[in-house]
């Protein structure tokens, strides 16, 4: 190796990662990638936080189970300092089982503080039509595991566009590019000190 690589190798040795597990709304459905709030994220880190980097392993459409069954080979991919787990969306809208939804978040949150990840929990709300028991059920998932693991949570990603239809696309699910640094601004605070 070259002397003049080693200063360029030593910075890329000490980078440290935030690893990103979501769904549409952490995988940029519907824009270019770029203009999505993980990768305004990731310049936010380049400039506030030098040597931090995001990894984007979100995938549109994706379940808990999924998330639950990709959370070990991501984790030995990219050996994250911090993994946020946006997911769950997907679960509620299907009217799948809260208890299976609620174990496969708690097993990519023990997974992550095994390999000694801080993890902050990003939760979701569902329409009302859904039922106020289930609903409310469904929110009970994000504050229960975060206080039983003590994770760092965001109780709702989309609070600060949730009501402004010219937020959202045609499909009033994903939200437009004019939205995403209102989302990337909303996750900021809850992810900068787990940061330190």
């Amino acid at each position: 190796m070259a002397l003049a690589s080693l200063p360029a190798f030593a910075a890329a040795a000490g980078e440290r990662t935030v690893l990103v597990m979501g769904d549409s709304l952490s995988a940029a459905y519907g824009l270019p990638p770029e203009q999505g709030w993980v990768a305004l994220l990731a310049t936010q880190l380049r400039s506030e936080r030098p040597g931090w980097k995001v990894a984007n392993a979100s995938i549109s459409g994706e379940t808990t189970a999924g998330g639950a069954s990709r959370i070990a080979t991501e984790l030995r991919r990219h050996a994250p300092d911090v993994v946020i787990i946006e997911l769950g969306a997907n679960d509620g809208l299907r009217g799948l089982d809260l208890v299976q939804t609620r174990a496969n978040l708690e097993r990519m949150i023990v997974a992550s503080r095994e390999s000694g990840a801080r993890v902050l929990l990003v939760g979701m709300r569902l329409p009302p039509n859904y039922g106020p028991q289930y609903t409310q059920a469904f929110e009970r998932n994000y504050t229960e595991l975060a206080e039983a693991h003590g994770t760092a949570l965001l109780p709702f990603l989309l609070e600060p566009i949730a009501m402004d239809r010219d937020a959202f696309q045609a499909d009033n699910l994903h939200p437009v590019a004019e939205a995403q640094p209102k989302l990337r601004d909303h996750v900021w605070p809850a992810l900068a000190p787990l940061l330190d």
